[in-house]
């Protein structure tokens, strides 16, 4: 199975995988987003460590079942060969009603069919009042001319 763009990447297919992946996560479908990764796709996602896409779907279900009204962008940070670095910003409720932006580093490398083998993140979650809610968009798909993180001063 190949998942283009393949590396090496250039800037432009850089952010291009970036927003597929941002696209995915917005979709809040776990079976496919997993898909996007190798069968054996190792991860380390705050101080959890997953490897496998059944496990990788199991965390997603769980994180979303969580995070209600989930709200994403990403942003490449830097990019060579096979590698890819982005920053993010989400945004959810907790079932109380309690509002929080999640922000965040993620180091991914990809196998020669596009599909990643490794997914490192670190992120932090702030409190925040649904008044400071930077992320309206209707759940899914982040409008194209949505602000951008940098537009946004994250």
């Amino acid at each position: 199975m190949s998942r283009p763009p393949l590396p090496p990447f250039t800037a432009e297919t850089a952010a291009l995988k970036a927003r597929m992946a941002e696209d995915a996560w917005n979709s809040r479908d776990p079976e496919k987003v997993a898909l996007a990764y190798t069968p054996d796709s190792v991860w380390r996602n705050r101080g959890e460590f997953l490897t496998g896409r059944e496990a990788i779907a199991a965390f997603l279900a769980r994180k979303w079942m969580r995070e209600l009204d989930y709200r994403l962008a990403k942003q490449v940070w830097a990019h060579a060969g096979n590698r890819i670095a982005v920053r993010f910003a989400y945004e959810w409720r907790d079932d109380s009603g309690n509002w929080f932006r999640s922000y965040g580093n993620e180091n991914w490398e990809f196998d020669a069919d596009g599909l990643m083998a490794r997914r490192i993140a670190s992120i932090n979650d702030r409190p925040i009042a649904e008044a400071e809610r930077l992320f309206h968009w209707p759940l899914g798909r982040r409008p194209d001319d949505h602000p951008s993180l940098d537009d946004l001063a994250l």
